[in-house]
């Protein structure tokens, strides 16, 4: 999972991290590793929703609105994360984007983030609706960037991040988009983002970069 990665170190991944520490009361090391929970997770959900013709439509209308093609937050980050909070309308658009990737559990995937990195669960949610608009501003402008216009090119765009690690987010994030129709707990969930695999070992790594 390269992409997350280098994507979280550039200058606006330790930004958003420095940022969003800051905003919701964490250290660095707690926010990187959440944030390195959540996004491959909300890359996940975003996958298997574009495996669909009509989902890949809809996430590619969604890219191409004013609000993420030309970067969105991604653009403006200092005054967005800058201030004494963090900006309404990003924390509004970021749970809308939860609650559509995710299907109405983001609030199972904010419990399954807060147990696999130890962040408490308003943390967890608020480091979600923060990322999320993060995530779309850098598909919005990768999308631009790259002429992406349909299914396959939208799901490349989102494998290239996850790397080879693509099917097993896709997996976890299925996991908490079913969450009503399967055996696993939140705490099932949370184990297997660090149980020892690559999403674990992102966790890891995160940590020790910004601890």
């Amino acid at each position: 999972m390269s992409g997350i990665l280098d994507l979280l170190s550039s200058d606006a991944g330790k930004q958003l991290i420095n940022g969003a520490s800051g905003q919701l009361g964490l250290n660095k090391a707690s926010a990187a590793s959440a944030l390195g929970a959540a996004m491959p997770m909300i890359l996940g959900a975003m996958g298997n929703n574009a495996s669909s013709s009509g989902g890949a439509s809809s996430l590619l209308k969604a890219l191409g609105g004013s609000n993420h093609s030309s970067g969105g937050m991604l653009d403006n980050l200092g005054s967005i994360l800058g201030g004494s909070s963090i900006d309404d309308k990003v924390m509004k658009d970021g749970g809308n984007i939860l609650g559509h990737v995710f299907g109405g559990q983001e609030g199972n995937a904010a419990k399954a983030v807060s147990k696999a990195s130890g962040i408490d669960l308003n943390a967890a949610m608020g480091l979600m609706k923060t990322a999320a608009p993060f995530v779309m501003g850098y598909l919005g402008k990768q999308a631009m960037s790259k002429g992406v216009s349909d299914q396959n090119g939208i799901s490349d765009l989102l494998g290239g991040l996850l790397g080879d690690d693509n099917d097993n987010q896709k997996d976890m994030a299925s996991k908490l988009q079913g969450f009503d129709n399967n055996d696993l707990s939140i705490d099932d969930i949370a184990g297997l983002m660090t149980g020892g695999g690559k999403s674990g070992g992102l966790l890891g790594s995160l940590g020790k970069l910004f601890g």
